[in-house]
Protein backbone atom coordinates (compact mmCIF):
# COMPACT_ATOMS: atom_id res chain seq x y z
CA UNK A 1 0.00 0.00 0.00
CA UNK A 2 1.26 3.45 -0.87
CA UNK A 3 0.35 6.54 1.11
CA UNK A 4 1.44 9.68 -0.71
CA UNK A 5 1.27 13.12 0.82
CA UNK A 6 -0.17 15.88 -1.35
CA UNK A 7 3.29 17.33 -1.92
CA UNK A 8 4.66 13.93 -2.91
CA UNK A 9 1.80 13.39 -5.34
CA UNK A 10 2.43 16.74 -6.99
CA UNK A 11 6.18 16.20 -7.16
CA UNK A 12 5.79 12.66 -8.50
CA UNK A 13 3.35 13.88 -11.16
CA UNK A 14 5.74 16.62 -12.26
CA UNK A 15 8.64 14.18 -12.43
CA UNK A 16 6.54 11.65 -14.34
CA UNK A 17 5.51 14.24 -16.93
CA UNK A 18 9.07 15.48 -17.25
CA UNK A 19 10.34 11.92 -17.65
CA UNK A 20 7.66 11.15 -20.21
CA UNK A 21 8.66 14.14 -22.33
CA UNK A 22 12.31 13.17 -22.04
CA UNK A 23 11.59 9.56 -23.00
CA UNK A 24 9.84 10.79 -26.14
CA UNK A 25 13.02 12.65 -27.03
CA UNK A 26 15.10 9.56 -26.11
CA UNK A 27 17.22 11.36 -23.50
CA UNK A 28 15.84 10.24 -20.13
CA UNK A 29 17.68 11.63 -17.11
CA UNK A 30 18.34 8.80 -14.56
CA UNK A 31 17.98 11.33 -11.72
CA UNK A 32 14.24 11.55 -12.42
CA UNK A 33 13.82 7.81 -11.98
CA UNK A 34 15.81 7.86 -8.72
CA UNK A 35 13.71 10.71 -7.33
CA UNK A 36 10.47 8.92 -8.25
CA UNK A 37 11.74 5.71 -6.62
CA UNK A 38 12.70 7.64 -3.48
CA UNK A 39 9.18 9.12 -3.27
CA UNK A 40 7.65 5.67 -3.85
CA UNK A 41 9.82 4.12 -1.13
CA UNK A 42 8.78 6.75 1.41
CA UNK A 43 5.11 6.32 0.47
CA UNK A 44 5.38 2.52 0.71
CA UNK A 45 6.93 2.74 4.18
CA UNK A 46 4.24 5.16 5.35
CA UNK A 47 1.55 2.95 3.84
CA UNK A 48 2.89 -0.12 5.63
CA UNK A 49 2.85 1.73 8.95
CA UNK A 50 -0.76 2.78 8.35
CA UNK A 51 -1.71 -0.78 7.41
CA UNK A 52 -0.09 -2.13 10.60
CA UNK A 53 -2.05 0.44 12.62
CA UNK A 54 -5.27 -0.71 10.91
CA UNK A 55 -4.44 -4.32 11.79
CA UNK A 56 -4.06 -3.30 15.43
CA UNK A 57 -7.40 -1.46 15.38
CA UNK A 58 -9.07 -4.51 13.84
CA UNK A 59 -7.55 -6.85 16.45
CA UNK A 60 -8.69 -4.57 19.28
CA UNK A 61 -12.20 -4.36 17.79
CA UNK A 62 -12.38 -8.16 17.58
CA UNK A 63 -11.20 -8.47 21.18
CA UNK A 64 -13.81 -5.93 22.33
CA UNK A 65 -16.50 -7.86 20.43
CA UNK A 66 -15.53 -11.10 22.16
CA UNK A 67 -15.70 -9.34 25.53
CA UNK A 68 -19.09 -7.83 24.67
CA UNK A 69 -20.45 -11.26 23.66
CA UNK A 70 -19.24 -12.76 26.92
CA UNK A 71 -20.78 -9.91 28.90
CA UNK A 72 -24.08 -10.39 27.09
CA UNK A 73 -24.13 -14.11 27.79
CA UNK A 74 -23.37 -13.64 31.48
CA UNK A 75 -25.55 -10.59 32.09
CA UNK A 76 -28.57 -10.88 34.38
CA UNK A 77 -31.95 -10.66 32.71
CA UNK A 78 -32.43 -6.99 33.62
CA UNK A 79 -29.10 -5.98 32.07
CA UNK A 80 -29.38 -7.97 28.84
CA UNK A 81 -30.83 -5.18 26.64
CA UNK A 82 -27.90 -2.91 27.48
CA UNK A 83 -25.43 -5.75 26.93
CA UNK A 84 -27.08 -6.57 23.59
CA UNK A 85 -26.76 -2.94 22.49
CA UNK A 86 -23.08 -2.93 23.51
CA UNK A 87 -22.54 -6.11 21.48
CA UNK A 88 -24.21 -4.59 18.42
CA UNK A 89 -22.01 -1.50 18.67
CA UNK A 90 -18.92 -3.72 18.99
CA UNK A 91 -20.02 -5.66 15.88
CA UNK A 92 -20.40 -2.37 14.01
CA UNK A 93 -16.86 -1.33 15.00
CA UNK A 94 -15.53 -4.70 13.78
CA UNK A 95 -17.31 -4.26 10.42
CA UNK A 96 -15.88 -0.75 10.01
CA UNK A 97 -12.38 -1.96 10.90
CA UNK A 98 -12.64 -4.91 8.48
CA UNK A 99 -13.81 -2.61 5.70
CA UNK A 100 -10.95 -0.18 6.34
CA UNK A 101 -8.38 -2.99 6.26
CA UNK A 102 -9.81 -4.44 3.03
CA UNK A 103 -9.82 -1.03 1.37
CA UNK A 104 -6.23 -0.38 2.45
CA UNK A 105 -5.03 -3.80 1.27
CA UNK A 106 -6.58 -3.30 -2.16
CA UNK A 107 -4.98 0.08 -2.75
Amino acid sequence: MYSYTKAESRERGKLFRKGFRQSLADCLDPDIRRRIERIDAAAAERGQQELNALYEVRAKARHDLAAAKAAERTAPRADRPAAREARKQAEQRVRLAERAVQKAEQS
